[in-house]
């Protein structure tokens, strides 16, 4: 397994976020989630990305989400905060929430209310670096528009700007360039489906979708597929071929909803999202339940 000797590195969890049934959020219930899964054997949660609809929450309830899962953090396991915000102020006003919540890190999009230049890029970090935490790019250009290409986040880096990229492409290729222009910066696996791809890159970390659902089965692929063993990945590759079909929800639009059913399916707490997210359709939901169903069935939790 990768030795975690930095507070971003490990499995993160980007928290899917339980709501009551008037959709206001259960905060006992991600509270319990959060301990839970550092029971089962994640190092970490990323509260507040988009898998935890921050878009959708209040300024209170934003905060309210960090601070209850640093509360229910036990010693070791770490929070990674999402600070995505349309401006760098807003941005490096929620990293300082993060701060003083207790927090070891954020995660921080680029600036996407437009389609920014490398310029606008580099400013939106410097700003929101003032904070203090270390932060971990998060790259998602086909949600964003704006792409954080392996010379940019080598430029990131080398200004002391960044630690990590969380890299969700999906294009394997680059785990080497940026490993060429940036041997420092720490890979995180971005997206489920590219798991063991990006853990023979090189990753050393890996926020990650489904184990939301199925934690002990999610962090021994991992441990198997960042071990840099041959054998390990001899192991790991029957296991991944069996999950992948479920994985690779994780990268698609519907991607909260369906971890959530399949949360909902394997005895957790997944339930309704807020909008603009609407329920699935009744042949997505027929696709969800039978793929994470026939993972369970194989004994995978």
């Amino acid at each position: 397994m990768t030795s975690r000797t930095r507070s971003w590195q490990g499995i993160h969890v980007a928290t899917a976020l339980p709501f009551n049934d008037d959709m206001s959020v259960d905060y006992e219930a991600f509270a319990e989630h959060v301990a839970w899964l550092a029971a089962n054997g994640c190092d970490g949660v990323c509260p507040n990305g988009s898998l935890g609809e921050y878009q959708t929450l209040t300024d209170e309830e934003r905060a309210k989400v960090i601070e209850t899962a640093v509360a229910a953090s036990p010693e070791g396991f770490t929070v990674m905060a999402g600070a995505a915000a349309y401006g760098a102020d807003e941005a490096r006003r929620w990293a300082e929430q993060a701060k003083a919540a207790g927090a070891a890190s954020i995660l921080l999009l680029p600036p996407n209310t437009f389609r920014a230049d490398e310029e606008t890029v580099i400013a939106h970090y410097r700003e929101v670096a003032k904070a203090g935490l270390p932060i971990v790019a998060y790259n998602n250009p086909l949600d964003t528009k704006v792409d954080l290409t392996p010379s940019v986040l080598a430029r990131l880096h080398a200004e002391g700007l960044i630690v990590a990229v969380k890299e969700f492409t999906g294009d394997v290729r680059r785990a080497y360039e940026i490993a060429e222009l940036a041997p420092e910066l720490d890979l995180l696996i971005g997206s489920d489906d590219v798991l063991l791809e990006m853990g023979i890159a090189g990753a050393v970390g890996w926020i990650a979708g489904y184990p939301n659902a199925i934690p002990q089965s999610t962090v021994n692929l991992y441990n198997l597929a960042t071990s840099g063993s041959m054998e390990d990945i001899a192991t790991a590759l029957p296991i991944y071929r069996e999950l992948h079909s479920l994985l690779r929800w994780d990268s698609k639009t519907e991607f909260v909803q369906a971890i959530k059913l399949s949360m909902d399916i394997a005895g957790r707490k997944g339930g309704l999202c807020r909008q603009p997210r609407l329920p699935l359709s009744d042949d997505l939901v027929s696709r969800i339940t039978a793929d994470t169903e026939a993972v369970l069935a194989k004994g995978y939790k």
